[in-house]
């Protein structure tokens, strides 16, 4: 496999100065200057500025140096990034006509497939239909009072295998957000273990990770080269393209058949795509939306929230206090006689604040995912080129002084009315994205995140693990997820970037103690979930 491992940086010097020479003949002279940031060297840009490790704390510091908005400029490739809220939604959402594309990816997106999913979809005709199928699921609030009870049935579920086996918390947690998903998405109820369908998602997810990891495959830097043939040497990535194209296509195509045979049957469940396909004679075009907007559920969803409930996890067990305050306010609503619901959620504020304050805490993509200008923009006396690629410092809008009372501190109190005041911003409205790019299945998502941290407070207490009569304290330390993206998008190798995964920003693994809290407890997460 072609790797950029195999690249020098006189490589990197030649393209940077045959970029430099053709900007010099081609380039017209900009309309108003770029916005501000720093200072690159002759030919190659920008490549040093571009942080290695957490890169949402340098783009912060530019923030901080330059404003709202910085720019910086890498072989050609224009990047800004945006550091308020306010800046992100005068661009990506009242501008939204302009700032709503996505960049290529020529390996994962155009090779295996991965750009018939929304994340990657560009903005057009399927792009809107994917939206306003998935809508009808996850994107108002009455379309959730028809899911709700399939959210209460997997997580009583999870409640029982935490019990069983309290040392598997991430792999409970990943089981349940498939679990949850493929029922709404496809009516298919998943297996305990060795489910087919999680394991064929899990496979293809993993194949993701590694298509996008930066200096991977020499045909994103080069996207010319997708045009080889597969018996030449050197293009092996053409064959793995096609064996996970394969693999991606099955994940898509398996569920999708399954609600058609049920359906065919009389015996399909009511779900997204049994809702969509029936009644209804489908041409190609039609069928494909639906199968890929169902797959896009699963994509788009299941890491995400697997790591914000991970991340409610960990904050329980470094932050006793708070867990202490939710859970008395649980037993006093609710008592200790049935678990909560989403009929409750209305009277536990402290809970639901504690919901909130765990998706500010923990930014599960903490610099977006990065818009595309598909025209050139003059921006609050700024000029953004077309083809720039907009990156929402997401980590810091939910960190920002301006916006939050110390923002380092863990604090649900901040999100409750006091004396009349308003509460601080909800961070919903920030980390689910903006414009036409926010996450479709935002409400589906906060839902799941409320009841799992709900039930779970009911029943059990979580608290440091103690090894060898030592407590052990989990380290907070989220491994940095969207930049991977992004250096793969604008071509950065290796050696300059050095990024570790491609989904949600998840916590560092850590160990933690899960025990039900009474007697009682162990009742109501043994009972039937019909109870």
């Amino acid at each position: 496999m072609l790797t950029l491992t195999d690249v020098t940086w006189l490589d990197i010097c030649l393209t940077g100065v045959g970029v430099y020479l053709v900007k010099q003949v081609i380039t017209k002279k900009n309309p108003a200057p770029y916005p501000p940031g720093p200072s690159g060297w002759p030919l190659v840009g920008n490549v040093s500025d571009i942080p290695r490790i957490k890169p949402w704390l340098t783009f912060a510091e530019w923030g901080k140096k330059y404003g709202d908005i910085s720019h910086v400029e890498i072989l050609g490739q224009h990047i800004v990034v945006l550091n308020s809220v306010k800046t992100a939604m005068e661009m990506l959402g009242k501008k939204s006509s302009i700032y709503s594309d996505r960049p290529v990816l020529t390996m994962g997106g155009e090779l295996c497939g991965w750009k018939h999913t929304l994340s990657l979809l560009p903005c057009g005709d399927r792009f809107r239909q994917y939206r306003k199928n998935l809508r009808r699921v996850a994107g108002i609030h009455a379309a959730l009072d028809i899911y709700n009870p399939v959210q209460d049935i997997e997580t009583r579920q999870f409640l029982k295998r935490m019990f069983e086996t309290p040392d598997q918390l991430q792999e409970q947690l990943r089981h349940t957000a498939g679990a949850i998903i493929l029922r709404i998405s496809h009516g298919y109820e998943v297996k305990e273990s060795n489910d087919p369908f999680v394991d064929l998602a899990d496979r293809a997810m993993d194949q993701f990770s590694r298509l996008t990891a930066p200096g991977a495959f020499m045909v994103d830097i080069v996207p010319s080269l997708a045009k080889v043939p597969e018996w030449l040497p050197g293009a092996s990535f053409k064959r793995l393209a096609r064996e996970w194209h394969e693999t991606l296509e099955e994940m898509v195509s398996a569920p999708h058949n399954f609600v058609k045979d049920q359906m065919a049957a009389g015996i399909a469940p009511k779900s997204f795509t049994s809702n969509l396909l029936e009644g209804r004679t489908l041409s190609a075009e039609e069928d494909h939306i639906v199968k890929w907007s169902a797959a896009s559920l699963y994509a788009g969803g299941a890491d995400t929230t697997v790591s914000s409930i991970y991340s409610f996890f960990l904050a329980m067990t470094l932050f006793p206090d708070a867990q202490k305050k939710a859970q008395a306010e649980i037993d006093a609503v609710i008592g200790p006689d049935r678990l909560p619901s989403f009929a409750d959620r209305d009277f536990l504020p402290y809970t639901e604040a504690l919901a909130k304050e765990v998706l500010r805490w923990h930014a599960v993509a903490p610099t977006g995912g990065p818009h595309r200008a598909t025209e050139d923009d003059i921006h609050d006396t700024y000029y953004i080129p077309k083809d720039s690629l907009i990156i929402p410092n997401i980590w810091f809008m939910l960190n920002d002084p301006r916006t939050y009372a110390n923002p380092s501190q863990f604090n649900p109190e901040r999100f409750l009315t006091k004396d009349g005041k308003l509460s601080e911003t909800d961070p919903r409205v920030i980390c689910f994205g903006f414009g036409r790019r926010i996450c479709p299945g935002l409400h589906l998502a906060d839902a799941s995140i409320w009841i799992s941290a709900a039930m779970s407070l009911a029943v059990f207490d979580i608290s440091k693990a103690v090894e060898n009569g030592i407590e052990i304290t989990p380290e907070v330390d989220p491994s940095s997820g969207a930049i991977r993206y992004v250096a793969l998008l604008i071509g950065v190798p290796p050696s300059v970037m050095h990024i570790h995964t491609c989904r949600g920003s998840h916590p560092k693994p850590f160990k933690c103690s899960i025990k039900p809290r009474s007697a009682k407890a162990i009742g109501l997460i043994q009972q039937d979930e019909n109870c």
